[in-house]
């Protein structure tokens, strides 16, 4: 090569397959020779695999091993990677000839690129022997001391995969050979000691237009310079100023002390990280560095390779993954509507001596917020003081849906309900009262503090608190006679009627009938973005309210239409041509997979009779619950008008279909004349819910009153 360095080509494993007549002549010289053992585990390639398999030749361990075809290795090999990296991903990457300088930390980088099938080629370059010090991080043995250390990482790469194409350069890289390094790279990544070395190397990428990756063991910091985007950074992001590869080459180590510390920004070191490196020199040979340390910065590595690989949003700066100080942080979970602990098995127990007065309060009040909404928006303020505790409705939170205010009503009973249960387990029922025409609000409930012990509310007390909506599609099975009579009980002790829908064909039809409501609901635009403001990704603000999407219990399928469907420019088009007839399957399939569903009425159209109505509903929920049955409501668009000017508001492009979808319900459910809407509940028999529903805190619900 006319070097002073050596350099091999493949520093790996010799692949040779046996149906091509010079590889087979090597095969039969090497099972002639003796010593090397043939070693054969791999059986037959898979179903639409490679044709043939290949034998792969490790000259270091005197062993050739029979293996998979390309094809068949790279598709059984990283199948633990799929989904998390799709195999259209794995083939884009599998593109990529990366480079690493330094190979004592660049060590578990570069296994890391390899094990998750990251890079085709991997380049290396160390001029250093692997010696005992080096084993407390790099992954060797003391079978290879003495050993170049690139030569040690290119190894246990090929045996992880022969077909994995690597090149050593057991040298230090230097000016002149820098060009010769980087020729072809799509990625440099520099865990080099000599700070020389990792200036030059950062000029050198800079004007080829190659991305510079850099992990330093401690508090984990990743360094990205994207060097492939315009503008292109600085080297080193300008911490070194003008000083460049001459400059530095003529300072001594003490005068490059003070770049050094500018790099690693001595103010983010760690107490013991900095203190080491005043010793270096002095009681430490060299910097010191741990195992685990090494291994979060190859994962940090590997993600930004990725990123870089198939095009993903990555700038340029640095970012410090810091282990021990995310350990410094932890928390004990607390789920987020566990607002209480779980009462004991006897809830008389609740009343015992311990239990004060502001104690028993906060768990009535806590138990109030529990209560369903539409939305989950919770549209309660909350007032405790010595003589009641009372609800306010905040009309602030409704939407078009809650058509003059009548779901914030229903939610508000639900919510009193919750409160009358808790405090009859605590000893402290009084009176409630609801009123219309209180001067803060539109809807004012109030429950007087007594010392009630209904025994048949205090018995919910447990279900209660552990009421939640289940999405889940369920299966259709028979509910049996006893539950249905419990369920029309816990209704009617509310004052409110249910209507129980068993028979399957009036429930496909009925499904019907709520999945073209759930199409105008998309179809129409305030209606479409008020839904899509509900919904809640792990990572969105506001985590306190609306509905997760994981409490959904979408299918893969599902969840992919869902981004198509939150799109408003979507559903203008599909208004403009009237479609989306697929919009309620979701609705269609959920309802027509329940056990039954059950129509809460009430008579009446006043607030007052809407409250009473939501005690009812969430004394069914809690009865069905205990039965064995998930619940899943179902708010279909036309669920709480009564006029024309109703429809107006919710939908003025729809107004006729929704009555028509109005009428046609109603008659299946067999309504009379007088007889509202609470709600429609689904009845599931399946698994229990994926996530818990949010819930804002009590204090946040008290402060909003006061």
């Amino acid at each position: 090569m006319g070097h002073s360095y050596e350099r091999h080509q493949t520093g790996g494993a010799v692949v040779l397959a046996g149906d091509i007549a010079a590889d087979r002549e090597v095969l039969e010289r090497l099972r002639a020779t003796p010593g090397i053992d043939f070693i054969d585990r791999s059986g037959p390639d898979p179903a639409g695999g490679d044709a043939a398999g290949r034998w792969a030749y490790f000259p270091w361990r005197n062993a050739v091993v029979r293996i998979a075809g390309p094809r068949a290795f790279a598709a059984a090999r990283l199948d633990r990677n799929r989904h998390l990296i799709t195999s259209a991903e794995q083939e884009r990457l599998q593109r990529l000839r990366i480079g690493i300088v330094g190979l004592s930390s660049g060590h578990a980088i570069a296994y890391c690129l390899a094990a998750q099938g990251l890079c085709g080629a991997l380049r290396l370059a160390d001029g250093d022997t692997l010696e005992l010090s080096n084993l407390n991080r790099v992954p060797a043995t003391v079978l290879d001391l003495g050993l170049n250390k690139a030569t040690v990482a290119a190894r246990r790469i090929a045996e992880l995969d022969p077909y994995l194409s690597l090149e050593v350069f057991t040298s230090e890289v230097t000016a002149e050979l820098v060009d010769e390094f980087l020729d072809g790279l799509d990625v440099l990544i520099d865990q080099a000691d000599s700070l020389d070395i990792k200036v030059l190397l950062r000029e050198a990428a800079r004007n080829r237009g190659i991305p510079v990756l850099m992990a330093t063991s401690d508090r984990g910091l990743l360094d990205v310079e994207r060097f492939d985007l315009r503008p292109q950074p600085a080297v080193m992001h300008g911490l070194l100023g003008d000083m460049d590869t001459t400059a530095l080459s003529g300072l001594s180590t003490r005068d490059k002390l003070p770049y050094l510390l500018r790099l690693l920004d001595a103010r983010q070191l760690s107490a013991r990280g900095a203190a080491s490196l005043v010793e270096v020199g002095q009681t430490l040979g060299g910097w010191p560095q741990l195992a685990g340390d090494i291994w979060v910065g190859a994962a940090a590595v590997a993600e930004a390779v990725r990123r870089i690989g198939l095009g993903e949003p990555l700038r340029s700066g640095r970012v410090q993954i810091d282990i021990a100080g995310a350990l410094d942080g932890l928390v004990s979970p607390v789920p987020r509507d566990a607002a209480l602990p779980a009462p004991a098995d006897d809830v008389a127990g609740v009343t015992g001596p311990g239990a004060t007065k502001a104690g028993i309060a906060e768990a009535v009040a806590s138990a109030a917020i529990r209560a369903p909404s539409g939305g989950n928006v919770q549209p309660w303020r909350i007032a405790v003081d010595d003589t009641s505790i009372q609800l306010l409705l905040a009309a602030e939170d409704s939407a078009t849906m809650d058509v003059e205010f009548r779901a914030s009503a229903v939610a508000l009973g639900a919510a009193m309900f919750n409160a009358r249960v808790a405090a009859a387990a605590h000893g402290a029922l009084g009176p409630v009262s609801f009123r219309d025409d209180h001067p803060h609000t539109v809807l004012h409930g109030e429950m007087r503090w007594g010392d009630g012990d209904d025994p048949e509310l205090a018995q919910q007390y447990r279900a209660m608190l552990a009421r939640q909506t289940n999405r889940h599609p369920g299966c259709a099975v028979a509910v049996p006679p006893e539950t249905a009579e419990r369920l029309a009980a816990a209704t009617a002790g509310e004052g409110a009627r249910l209507r129980l829908i068993t028979d399957r064909d009036q429930i496909v039809a009925v499904s019907g009938i709520l999945a073209e409501a759930d199409r105008i609901r998309y179809l129409t635009p305030r209606l479409h973005a008020e839904m899509v403001s509900e919904l809640r990704f792990p990572a969105d603000p506001s985590p306190e309210t609306g509905i997760d999407v994981r409490a959904l219990e979408l299918d893969a399928g599902e969840l992919a239409a869902l981004e198509l469907v939150r799109r408003p420019d979507v559903m203008v088009e599909l208004a403009r041509w009237d479609g989306g007839g697929v919009l309620g399957d979701v609705t269609r399939q959920r309802v027509t997979a329940s056990a039954a569903l059950a129509v809460v009425t009430v008579t009446g159209s006043a607030l007052t009779d809407y409250a009473r109505g939501g005690a009812a509903l969430e004394a069914l929920w809690i009865a069905a619950e205990r039965s064995g049955f998930g619940v899943h409501p179902v708010s279909p668009v036309f669920l709480y008008a009564h006029d024309d000017n109703d429809f107006q508001t919710l939908s003025p492009a729809y107004v006729q279909e929704l009555k028509g979808l109005q009428r046609a319900f109603r008659a299946r459910a067999g309504l009379g004349a007088g007889e509202h809407e609470i709600l429609v509940l689904r009845l599931v028999s399946g698994p229990p819910p994926s996530v818990p529903a949010r819930r804002r805190s009590l204090s946040d619900s008290l402060r909003a009153q006061g």
